[in-house]
Formats: C-alpha cells, structure tokens, sequence
C-alpha cells in the first residue's frame, strides 16, 4: 500500500525540489495553488511580501533551534550512556543551565515577536489613502461586490465546470463575475455578511478576514502587478462552504478605467445610478 500510494508522490516531490525553477516549489506563473506545491504562492503585494520574509526568517531559526537541539541529544547519547559512564552522575541541579534554558527561550520570543507584532500593525492599518472602496458581503453561497464610490454592484459566483474548461479557468476558484482592481492603487475591501460567517481570503495577496453578521470589518491590498489571483470562503460555512470562490484581476489603469466604463452600463441599477456613474466617469478621466 506505501509503496504503490504514498511513494509515487515522494519521488514526485523530490524529483520537483532537485529541479532548478521547479515550480513544484512555489507557483511562479499564476495566482492559484498548483499540483504537489510547495511554500507560498508568489507573493504581489507588500503585505503578502511582508509575510513571506517572517515566514522564511522564522524558518532559519526554527531550523537552527532543531539542529541545535538535536545535537544536544546526540551528545547526551553517546557521552553519557551507560557504557561510557558506569557509575551515573547524582548531580541533580545547575543554576547555571536552569538560567540558560529559562532566558533563552525567553529571548528567542521576543526576537520572533517584535517582527511579528510590526507586521501585525502593518497588515491590520488601513492607509489614509485608499484609491478604491469596494464592500463585500457573503452570502450562502455566494459573494456580493459593491463598488461603494462609482454606485454600482454585482453578484460573483461559481462558474460552472463546463464554462470554466472552456475559458480555461481552474474549476472550483473561478467566479462568472471577478472583482477588478487597479495595479498600484490602494484597495479597501469592506466585509460583512448576511447569514452566518464566512472568511474572505486570497493567498497571493495576503489577506484573510472574517465576514460577520451585522459586523462590518475591513482590509486592505495593494496589487503590485497585472494578474488573476484566487481565494476561497476560508470559514465553514455550511454545505457550500467550498463552492464560494473569489477571483481578483488586476488591471492596468487604463484597463481598469475601460472596464469600469462597460461595468456602469452592466451594473447600474437605476436612473439616479447612471447619472452617478456618469459623473464618475468624467471626474476620473
């Protein structure tokens, strides 16, 4: 059973890692998780940057704190078996190494926790600045996007098997509708929810929050670079909790300002929308 199940993907994996570039080690060409992957999706945002370089600094300690740790114990093996020491030591105390193993590890958290706390502020600080404002609201089982400045909304869901092979779309992370952002700009997305709780998440840029009930929480992106990019509901939130999708693309700010046009005449709903959105359009042109 190992052999035939589990043995096939190890030498998978192995084979991906000796592989200079392999993708099997971190998805390098789109905003989605690929087969047999390894670490991070590419990080295009500064948050997700951020997170990233912890992540890798906290790694090399851990790695230093795991070998350090083993070679104690190798040490303690082979000096101090009962071969080598016939007649056991009856020491029972060092204040010595009671101090180290009690200051040590102290310091070591504090180490881990300043970056921490620092990226924690950063992740968590919306900018005075914020270029775009979009509010999203869940929905079992499905997201509902509303572009709260330019005074229109869309509904995104699921896309179906089907359409997604012939769009070329990953089944299951692709949405009918994406939620389009300008590169460069500083966006503010605005969660809430109107059932139970769902988490909005997008692992290439670096954001996971929680959408509430009646609770409006925010957080914050900025896309560095032109792209499609992926996420899920990340809360259980009921039998189709997997089957909520969210898609994010980037666009040039041209781009951008052409899509925003054809989304006024697809999205506004009323005549007092599309004077808004006329007006929009004329004061960001």
């Amino acid at each position: 059973m190992f052999m035939k199940n589990v043995l096939p993907g190890l030498v998978a994996v192995m084979s991906a890692m000796m592989v200079p570039g392999a993708q099997a080690w971190a998805n390098t060409e789109t905003g989605q998780p690929i087969d047999w992957q390894l670490g991070f999706q590419r990080a295009v945002t500064p948050v997700m940057e951020s997170i990233a370089n912890l992540h890798n600094q906290v790694l090399i300690l851990i790695t230093v704190i795991t070998l350090f740790v083993l070679a104690l114990l190798v040490y303690v093996a082979v000096k101090f078996n009962s071969k080598a020491n016939q007649t056991p030591s009856d020491v029972t105390h060092n204040t010595v190494i009671e101090v180290l193993w009690t200051a040590v590890p102290v310091l070591i958290l504090v180490i881990m926790a300043i970056p921490s706390f620092k990226l924690l502020y950063y992740q968590d600080t919306v900018p005075e600045k914020v270029d775009l404002t979009i509010k999203a609201t869940a929905y079992q089982w499905f997201w509902s996007y509303e572009y709260t400045d330019e005074g229109f909304e869309f509904d995104a869901f699921k896309m179906e098997q089907e359409d997604a092979q012939e769009e070329g779309e990953p089944y299951l992370l692709a949405t009918d509708t994406k939620v389009v952002v300008p590169v460069g700009k500083v966006v503010r997305v605005q969660l809430t929810a109107a059932d139970v709780i769902h988490a909005w998440a997008v692992p290439a840029l670096g954001v996971k929050m929680d959408a509430y009930p009646g609770r409006l929480n925010e957080l914050w992106f900025q896309v560095d670079e032109p792209g499609v990019y992926y996420g899920q509901c990340s809360e259980l939130c009921g039998q189709g909790h997997a089957f909520m999708p969210i898609a994010v693309e980037a666009m040039e700010e041209a781009d951008y300002q052409e899509w925003l046009a054809e989304a006024y005449d697809e999205y506004a709903k009323t005549d007092a929308d599309l004077d808004v959105a006329e007006a929009q359009i004329d004061t960001t042109r």
